[in-house]
């Protein structure tokens, strides 16, 4: 039985398989109606989330499976004071599989310990979001016709920003793979990726505080939103949250080819005048989630494509005829 509680946990090989999987899914999404059928996946939910939550529920729905779970922390018995250890127990009695996000790094990681089914990493406070991760790199991938030689920038909250340290992560396995590491000073990269990922990988990226001046460098752009709730103290929030604003103005210098991602929900840190921008992903992204958990669901509760077995069958059928 295998768990997804860092992006590390699956090899760039196995990465590449599911996202081969998740496209099968894009193209076809009738094809997979069954392929869930009979199967259940919990959505323990100790924070709060729409985008997350709501693409796990349709992922498993589309798949013909069924869902259960809670939404937030206050609907289940952790209210009472049950322990993460004591619901994963239980829950494993009613479901094939669980999504968790809980708000204290380190949740997910202690249920897959405890439990007997599956545990998916869906956000753990500030430290990764390995599922946002894949739906990405499937974004990327789409847009770029590869996952390496490409110059990331990455903008906003870099300090409290759990996609972008699980993102990291990920990509610092690719060649040719470059980071433009656009935040204010407070806001700057956690020294341990950097000492721990980038040092260490001699993966090469620079640190920037005007997302303009490096624009131009840019293939992909990823922005995020400065999170008012991993801050301690409201009057940094207030101080910092409008530091990155991204127009058609400060587009004016990208590349035509230009890809820009970013994990939602969004504050006022994208323009919407930049929806309509043909290098506007983020909605694309949102979609790609679903496609990305259906093909993650598949590979942990190990069921196979019907796509590719239906390949395989025809090939067989012309070998015999």
């Amino acid at each position: 039985m295998r768990h997804l509680i860092d992006p590390l946990d699956f090899t760039v090989e196995e990465i590449e398989a599911l996202l081969d999987v998740a496209d099968e899914i894009a193209a076809d999404r009738q094809a997979f109606r069954q392929v869930c059928q009979g199967k259940t996946l919990a959505t323990l939910f100790y924070e709060a989330s729409t985008r997350t939550r709501l693409s796990f529920e349709a992922a498993m729905l589309n798949l013909g499976g069924n869902v259960l779970g809670f939404a937030t922390a206050d609907s289940s018995s952790a209210a009472k004071g049950e322990s993460v250890a004591d619901t994963i127990r239980t829950v494993s009695c009613y479901a094939d599989i669980c999504a968790m996000r809980h708000p204290k790094e380190g949740a997910p990681l202690r249920a897959s310990r405890y439990s007997r089914i599956p545990v998916i990493n869906a956000g753990d406070g500030g430290h990764q979001h390995p599922t946002q991760t894949l739906t990405d790199l499937m974004t990327i991938r789409q847009r770029r016709k590869q996952l390496g030689h490409i110059t990331i920038g990455l903008c906003g909250d870099l300090k409290f920003g759990r996609t972008v340290h699980s993102l990291i992560k990920s990509l610092a396995r690719y060649e040719g793979v470059k980071f433009i590491l656009i935040s204010p000073e407070e806001l700057r990269v956690p020294d341990y990726v950097i000492e721990e990922v980038l040092w260490d990988k001699g993966v090469p990226f620079v640190e920037a505080e005007d997302m303009e001046l490096v624009m131009d460098q840019l293939d992909i752009l990823y922005m995020t939103r400065v999170q008012k709730e991993r801050f301690f103290n409201e009057e940094d929030y207030v101080r910092l949250k409008d530091t990155y604003i991204l127009t058609p103005d400060k587009l004016a210098a990208a590349k035509p080819g230009m890809a820009i991602l970013h994990p939602l929900p969004r504050v006022n840190e994208i323009s919407i005048d930049v929806d309509d921008d043909p290098r506007a992903a983020y909605f694309e992204q949102a979609q790609n989630g679903v496609y990305v958990r259906m093909a993650l669901i598949m590979m942990l509760l190990e069921l196979a494509s019907p796509v590719a077995a239906g390949a395989r069958t025809g090939a067989l059928q012309k070998e015999v005829r």
